[in-house]
This record gives structure tokens, C-alpha cells and sequence, in this order.
């Protein structure tokens, strides 16, 4: 037995949301989970191609995902959404419309996030060459009560993908 939820990971680029739900998604399909994954750079190349990074075009790509989530949602689909969502606003409003929804906090520092940098945006923010980018230029807006908190500079990838398996079940998602 399943019912459906949203988990929306928010963080920083290069805390490791994607990463995680990615592992999530294979530990629910072993169990036979119906489970989708939302991943912001995903969106941005097929659904929302020439939004930029403002915070009126990140609400516009945060209100795309919060739509396709709230239909996955009721229909009986775990969705793991993976985006960036600086903005507090922004979270709240997409949890108003999925509904049911839990705020997921991949919560990393700065100089992980940028250590870890294989695409070489941190090191083109922190010279200028990009602007407003989260966390450098933009501001992020840490979850003040998020549903769970995965701190992936000190715990592993399966560790955090464990505990979010682990929040499904206490919560009564998945059997």
C-alpha cells in the first residue's frame, strides 16, 4: 500500500538532492513503490527551456513542478522533486498546491557545495562571470521547519536515503 505525497528537496546547487533521490527512487522500486522524480535541470531543458534565474522565472518553474507534482500527488505517486527553491514564498506556494507535501532540507555548506562543482558554476559565480546564483550572488532561504533534515557533508548518500525511506514509512506512505 502507497499514498501519494510530494517530498520537495530544496538546497543548494551541489548538496546532493538529485543524488539522493535518485537512490530513493531505486530503494522504492525495489519494494515495488510507484515513485517519480522532478529534477529542476530537467525541467529547465524540457518544460520551462528559456526561463532564467530570476525570482519571477523560479517561481514560474516552481509553479510548473508544483502542478505536475499535485497531479502525480492524487493519483497515488510518491514524487521526489528536486529543486534549488531559494525562496521561502516560493516552497510555501508549492506546498499549498500539492498538498500533500514535505519539505526535505539537503542542508550543506557553501564550500562543500563548491568543492563538489563538476559543472564549474561556483567558480564562474564567485568571479562574476554568473549572476544571481543561489547562495553567491542570490540569496538561499534555509526550510525554518522542514519535515527532515539530511546533512549530506556528514552523512552518506544510502545514509540519507535510508532516513527518507524511513520518513515514508513512519508517516504511513508506504507499507
Amino acid at each position: 500500500m502507497q499514498r501519494g505525497v510530494t517530498l520537495w528537496f530544496t538546497g543548494l546547487s551541489g548538496a546532493g538532492k538529485t543524488t539522493v533521490c535518485l537512490e530513493v527512487a531505486r530503494l522504492l522500486a525495489l519494494r515495488g513503490v510507484k515513485a517519480e522524480l522532478l529534477d529542476g535541470d530537467e525541467m529547465r531543458g524540457q518544460l520551462t527551456a528559456g526561463l532564467g534565474f530570476s525570482k519571477e522565472d523560479r517561481r514560474k518553474n516552481t509553479a510548473t513542478a508544483a502542478y505536475i507534482a499535485r497531479l502525480l500527488t492524487r493519483n497515488g505517486i510518491i514524487v521526489l522533486a528536486s529543486f534549488v527553491s531559494p525562496y521561502k514564498s516560493i516552497r510555501e506556494s508549492a506546498r499549498e498546491s500539492i498538498g500533500s507535501f514535505a519539505e526535505v532540507y539537503v542542508c550543506c555548506p557553501l564550500e562543500e557545495c563548491a568543492r563538489r562543482d563538476v559543472k564549474g558554476l561556483y567558480k564562474k559565480a564567485f568571479s562574476g562571470e554568473i549572476g544571481q546564483f543561489t547562495g553567491v550572488s542570490d540569496p538561499f532561504e534555509p526550510p525554518e521547519a522542514p519535515e527532515l533534515v539530511l546533512h549530506t557533508d556528514r552523512e552518506t548518500v544510502d545514509q540519507c536515503a535510508a532516513r527518507v525511506v524511513e520518513f515514508l514509512e513512519t508517516r504511513g506512505y508506504i507499507g
